[in-house]
């Protein structure tokens, strides 16, 4: 039991460690430039990045959008806006940035504005008023520089990146790939948050809502259903010594699980430049300090007999309903997180957290109450037998209230 109570914990760590460590995203980016920008996103599509400083006031938007990987000069990059904010239709009337590396010298960079699906990317004006365009091309990244200036009140854009190959100097068709066609997605400026223009577009809303399954399941079910297990079977005689192992299962389960969560809320806060929930990181953190303060003590639980049992029974008493407590509150923080447009879905969600948890405090009030009454018949009962004298120690629920475990 203790190997493999060692073994899970090892892996536990080892996998949100990999999860970390594993992230590559533009906050690890050094520009070239040395330009300096209040927020990045890691984009979902053709291994490309965005860097930008936008001030809402004047309008005007600093930018550097960077594409990894282009290893020939043949190929040409571009980063657009559309005016219309057309999420369907982004390429027609999309305002340009385009670059193009050169065997020898700086890339070409220009603009150009699309009026057609048969574009050649020809160079033209854009209605953007725009300064500063250069670009950039070192170690196989290909990097766009600009300052743009957005119409006044602009707080979100659609926006879309694309490559190709280049035919002498003429830029040709993009290819048709499920990553070209779904590199576009509506920005907010100001948090840093985007919503994808296809299924795979919406990469990082899957990720949260993935982020907020595997914590609510873990921290916020699973957890609390351990400790039901924990404080209300061991009354029954019969559940000996099956609740503990239930216990157990319940409790690393959730660990386990909770890693897992925790791990992709890190990444998520690491691909999500600009956007900080700091309350709800640190209570994350909290959480799984906690949890594992909580496995290392299984790991050290002394005997019933053991003369520091009765303090290791308060620790694990205070941790685990400490971990529980704050896991629930952070769980409505996370809901709080998402963006209100689409907050109506996540509503539901909530509501049905709210159902669940309420249903397992009635269920534990329920339970509370029936298994007092089973202890006080029980203690009257052995001390008629034993005429006054307790006849066990009710550590496990026998002979008096149940204590944690």
């Amino acid at each position: 039991m203790m190997v493999m109570l060692r073994l899970i914990l090892t892996l536990s760590l080892l996998s949100s460690l990999l999860v970390i460590t594993s992230a590559q995203t533009c906050k690890q980016q050094n520009l070239t430039a040395n330009n300096v920008f209040t927020t990045c996103r890691d984009l979902p599509h053709l291994t490309s990045y965005l860097h930008w400083s936008y001030d809402q006031a004047t309008g005007k938007l600093d930018i550097a959008f960077r594409h990894t990987g282009i290893t020939s000069t043949d190929k040409w990059v571009s980063w657009a806006i559309n005016p219309n904010n057309d999420l369907g239709s982004a390429m027609l009337g999309a305002q340009a940035l385009v670059a193009i590396p050169q065997a020898s010298g700086a890339p070409r960079v220009y603009t150009s504005s699309i009026s057609n699906y048969g574009t050649s990317l020809a160079e033209g004006n854009i209605s953007y008023p725009n300064t500063g365009l250069t670009a950039t091309y070192q170690n196989s990244e290909l990097t766009i520089y600009a300052t743009l200036t957005l119409p006044s009140g602009t707080t979100s854009l659609v926006h879309l990146w694309q490559d190709g190959s280049v035919s002498g100097s003429t830029p040709q068709a993009h290819a048709m790939a499920n990553s070209n066609t779904q590199a576009k997605e509506t920005l907010d400026l100001v948090s840093g948050a985007s919503q994808g223009g296809g299924s795979s577009g919406n990469s990082l809303r899957r990720r949260r809502n993935t982020h907020g399954v595997l914590n609510a399941v873990s921290w916020g079910l699973l957890m609390p259903l351990g400790a039901i297990i924990a404080r209300y079977m061991k009354v029954f005689q019969f559940a000996d010594p099956a609740w503990f192992y239930l216990h157990v299962t319940c409790q690393t389960s959730a660990y386990i699980v909770g890693v897992a969560g925790w791990g992709t809320g890190l990444k998520l806060g690491s691909d999500s430049a600009g956007v900080t929930y700091d309350t709800h990181r640190t209570l994350g953190i909290v959480i799984f300090c906690l949890g594992t303060l909580q496995v290392f003590a299984l790991l050290l639980r002394p005997n019933k007999d053991h003369k520091i049992r009765f303090y290791w029974n308060i620790y694990h008493y205070l941790i685990g309903y400490s971990t529980i407590i704050i896991s629930i509150v952070n769980i409505f923080k996370g809901f709080e997180a998402l963006e209100a447009s689409v907050q109506d879905r996540y509503n539901d969600w909530k509501h049905a957290y709210i159902g669940i948890i309420a249903a397992l405090g009635g269920i534990a009030l329920i339970l509370e109450a029936y298994t007092w009454i089973i202890v006080i018949k029980r203690r009257k009962s052995e001390s008629k037998t034993t005429h006054g004298v307790n006849g066990t120690n009710g550590i496990n629920g026998y002979g008096s209230r149940p204590q944690q475990v």
